[in-house]
């Protein structure tokens, strides 16, 4: 069980932080501050989870960490976002969906630096966003983000892109 706390990161006291049973490594960078009720808990494969410099986890987000979760530096999250780089198998018809465990990975998460998802999406295993990308509220990402691009919707679809003057 590893988990590396820079000492300048801040953790509400409300928030949970849970350790795997599975070697995970999860790793929170300087100045990043994690608020009340977020969950980080190893789920579901045995990807890390690492959160860069100067992140914002804010209240009640959820990060499971299934095939790896990776924040580069400056990402911010809206309250209630969710990501989940793990899926559930549930093709046999012969099972019950909660026994038959988890699928093949997409490849996790990736956030690059400078993203800034909105209230209540959900990131999906597989999803890439690139550095500067914007993730409007309510939406469900899965596959790639490009740099600089505003993406919204269920599923999530470019909407615009970013310019200098915006």
């Amino acid at each position: 069980m590893t988990i590396d706390i820079h000492s300048t990161a801040i953790i509400s006291k409300d928030a949970r932080i849970y350790p795997s049973q599975k070697k995970t490594i999860i790793r929170i960078g300087a100045y990043s501050e994690i608020y009340d009720f977020v969950v980080i808990k190893p789920v579901g494969g045995m990807g890390d989870i690492t959160i860069g410099e100067h992140c914002y986890i804010n209240a009640h987000c959820t990060l499971y960490s299934g095939h790896g979760i990776t924040f580069g530096d400056y990402v911010l999250l809206a309250p209630g976002v969710v990501v989940a780089g793990s899926n559930h198998a549930y093709s046999s018809l012969e099972c019950e969906i909660r026994k038959q465990g988890f699928a093949p990975s997409k490849g996790g998460v990736v956030i690059e630096n400078n993203v800034w998802i909105g209230a209540n999406s959900v990131i999906l295993d597989g999803a890439y966003i690139e550095t500067g990308a914007v993730i409007a509220a309510g939406s469900v990402v899965r596959g790639r983000v490009g740099a600089n691009e505003v993406w919204g919707g269920v599923p999530a679809k470019l909407i615009k892109r970013r310019l200098s003057n915006d």
